[in-house]
């Protein structure tokens, strides 16, 4: 459907009336038109996060109605929109949102109105997936990943061991739930999903990049972990690396369908040696000290 629905008139009229300027851009922002959102609505709405008179729940709930709409435009187009509010707008955003004890419930969202809607019904409950983790992440931590500093001062480079081994599962489970949207070239095939995508893309290069650094903690601080830390740290670098490949086929797509070259990572992949010298130094530190570092203490 093209242009707005008749519904979508009615329905930002009635919010004329009763003069709620933010319901109304919310719902122009998730019109039935197969089309990403309008970048005047997500800009009006990124503005309201940060006036102090925008009440943030009313804008959330008004955001998590419109995912209870049959329409899998207007579902999807409602994830596009937080998900943009949690990347650009006021952090009290994302902050009202981790503090829910649920966000979106469509594990079972399906628009059997169309084939096409079921086909896009697939992409809603996992993208809703990755929402609902993100926000998570964000309670567990009280830092959004994707906007945490980063480099060598960074915070996962310079966090102690104890709190890594703790924060890196969280990121490892964000980073599942982002790759876990699957989707091909052939499958992006309008603009709704396609906004989606692209929100996705930014996302799994700045989350990659903090869980990425907290790894290069990890081997730094592994030769003078306790054995049971070793065990852990050895585990989430054994998954890191399953992560990598999985990322790798998730960037193909965004090479295919047309993200600039430029902006996506080279993923190079550590030599199979280091993984060797880990598993060496976790097996020796029952016996013989591993000649290359320290023994892993016993805890």
């Amino acid at each position: 459907m093209s242009g707005q629905s008749i519904t979508d008139r009615i329905t930002a009229a009635q919010h004329s009336v009763t003069g709620s300027a933010v319901a109304k851009a919310v719902c122009k922002a998730t019109t039935h038109e197969v089309m990403g959102p309008k970048k005047k609505h997500l800009d009006y709405l990124i503005q309201c996060t940060n006036e102090m008179n925008v009440n943030i729940p009313q804008l959330a709930d008004t955001l998590f109605e419109r995912t209870a709409n049959s329409s899998w435009v207007v579902v999807f187009k409602a994830l596009i929109t937080t998900h943009h509010l949690m990347m650009y707008g006021n952090e009290r955003f994302i902050q009202y949102l981790a503090s829910r004890n649920t966000l979106f419930n469509l594990n079972n969202y399906l628009d059997k109105s169309a084939m096409q809607g079921y086909d896009m019904s697939t992409f809603i409950r996992r993208y809703s997936r990755y929402l609902n983790e993100k926000a998570l992440s964000y309670r567990l931590v009280a830092v959004d990943f994707t906007k945490m500093k980063r480099g060598i001062d960074g915070v996962m480079r310079t966090m102690n061991a104890e709190k890594l081994l703790k924060t890196l599962p969280i990121i490892q489970n964000q980073h599942d739930a982002l790759l876990d949207f699957e989707a091909n070239p052939n499958e992006l095939t309008n603009g709704v999903i396609n906004a989606a995508f692209m929100l996705l893309f930014k996302d799994s290069i700045r989350l990659f990049a903090a869980y990425n650094e907290g790894i290069i903690n990890l081997l730094e601080k592994y030769f003078d972990m306790k054995k049971n830390q070793c065990r852990e740290g050895l585990d989430m670098y054994k998954k890191f690396l399953g992560r990598m490949t999985k990322l790798s086929e998730f960037l193909k797509v965004a090479e295919q369908v047309g993200i600039d070259q430029g902006d996506i990572p080279d993923l190079t992949q550590a030599p199979s040696s280091l993984l060797e010298a880990l598993e060496q130094h976790f097996g020796f530190s029952g016996g013989k000290e591993n000649k290359r570092s320290l023994r892993c203490q016993q805890s």
